[in-house]
């Protein structure tokens, strides 16, 4: 062959793993950049990386925009949390439906409607700012259009994954999603604080509705086997049951969802305050808001990377339970600053922390159940991401108009860090027990 190496093995090592007492397979050796980007050698995955990257950006500068629409109509912190809560109320009802119908037709045609949904969505929110007719009741409905779809789109696309790539590659396709998802938030509130400051925020939901199109055009060109569907049939609700019991028996899974929980409702909550924080703490404008949340994308990117890089040579439970503390820390240290270059780096530093927390969360899910319950665990997963958004979009909104926000993001951190806490001591104490059966 001309000379040419040939590519050498990477080495593995077996070690104890963290949650279940069984042996995992973990790379040892150098890392180098091939490693951190594997599952870009797929055509499907990089179609789906090129549009998911385009129409993300478009959603965070429409998120921008809608946060601060919604408190420049009113000035309400607790319809803030309302709005929020509405946008994620449906996955409460929905997503374990969504998990049962990404297993039972095609994720890629689910995937398709869903995005499809979403691109009307931005476009009657872009001609109700245009006509000036926009209203909170507006703003209300269409959130919650926006959140039915997602219910629908969110476990489909995370149980794609695996048919894009490998099985081999699913760890680093999930956490170069989360490092798109994250790239995205760096660029999209920044492109959001320039359109509202210079053209006007029609101009933000209506390229997220343009955006949709290079995420549709991407699953159009992929080429995937002809889908087959499960030779049992089953109802519906049988098939979604089948799902809940599997995670209600699996200790791993229950141990991460619960604990995802709390973060959901105490943690990811304080985002929903963001354009108050940056009104009345801060006192910057709408450049200053979407700075803090490129900010944070930033950070994110950054811990997405990390784990696309060290995911499989570092210890799960140092990723999970140290990017949580670490999140919780600077969620402490973002109520008590008040200097806005300071409240950037807790931002930034935050968002590495969780995206450290939430990646290794997701692949140890996704990498732990059988391809058949793939869908269904995370229409569960998404059940528990979004479905604790409208509860933590509540108490935030609720709680910050009687104590103020920085006391309700300084509860929020002290909460997720006492449940990082219990959940170390439950792991701590499996690990001295007996082993549970069947795991």
């Amino acid at each position: 062959m001309s000379g040419e190496k040939a590519p050498r093995p990477a080495r593995v090592a077996s070690v104890p793993q963290e949650m279940d007492g069984q042996p995992r397979r973990v790379v040892v050796g150098g890392v180098s950049w091939r490693e951190t980007f594997a599952a870009l050698k797929h055509r499907n995955f990089r179609l789906f990386f090129v549009g998911q990257l385009v129409s993300l950006i478009g959603s965070w500068i429409q998120n921008t925009a809608q946060g601060w629409l919604v408190y420049d109509l009113t000035g309400s912190k607790v319809l803030l949390g309302t709005v929020a809560a509405a946008g994620s109320f449906p996955m409460l009802l929905l997503s374990v439906w969504g998990g049962s119908l990404a297993d039972r037709y095609s994720k890629r045609s689910v995937v398709f409607w869903t995005q499809s949904a979403m691109m009307l969505q931005a476009f009657a929110f872009a001609a109700l700012v245009w006509s000036g007719q926009i209203r909170p009741a507006h703003i209300l409905l269409l959130a919650a259009v926006g959140g039915a779809a997602m219910a629908f789109d969110m476990p489909a696309r995370q149980a794609f994954m695996v048919e894009i790539t490998s099985r081999e590659d699913l760890m680093n396709a999930v956490s170069l999603n989360s490092s798109m998802v994250n790239g995205a938030r760096i660029i999209g509130p920044a492109i959001a604080g320039f359109l509202m400051a210079h053209v006007g925020m029609t101009w933000c939901f209506l390229l997220n509705g343009l955006s949709f199109l290079a995420v549709i055009a991407g699953l159009w060109l992929m080429r995937l086997p002809r889908f087959v569907p499960p030779a049992r049939s089953i109802s519906a609700g049988r098939h979604m049951l089948e799902g809940l019991v599997y995670v209600a028996h699996h200790r791993r899974v229950r141990i991460l969802l619960l604990l995802f929980a709390v973060v959901g409702v105490f943690g990811w909550s304080y985002s929903v305050l963001l354009p108050a924080y940056a009104t009345d703490v801060l006192k910057v404008g709408e450049a200053g808001y979407s700075t803090l949340l490129s900010a944070n994308g930033l950070g994110a990117l950054l811990g997405a990377l990390t784990v696309a890089t060290w995911g499989n040579r570092v210890r799960p439970r140092l990723m999970i339970l140290g990017g949580l503390w670490l999140f919780s820390a600077m969620l402490l240290l973002l109520a008590i600053v008040r200097w806005y270059p300071l409240a950037l780096v807790c931002m930034a530093v935050g968002g590495w922390g969780m995206l450290l927390y939430f990646a290794t969360t997701n692949t140890l899910i996704q990498t732990s159940v059988s391809d058949a319950m793939r869908g269904r665990v995370m229409g569960i997963w998404a059940l528990v991401f979004g479905g604790t958004m409208p509860i933590g979009g509540f108490e935030s909104g609720l709680l910050s108009h009687a104590v103020g926000v920085p006391w309700t993001v300084a509860v929020g951190a002290v909460v997720c860090a006492g449940a990082g806490f219990v959940t170390w001591l439950a792991v701590r104490h499996n690990e001295n027990g007996p082993a549970e059966p069947g795991r």
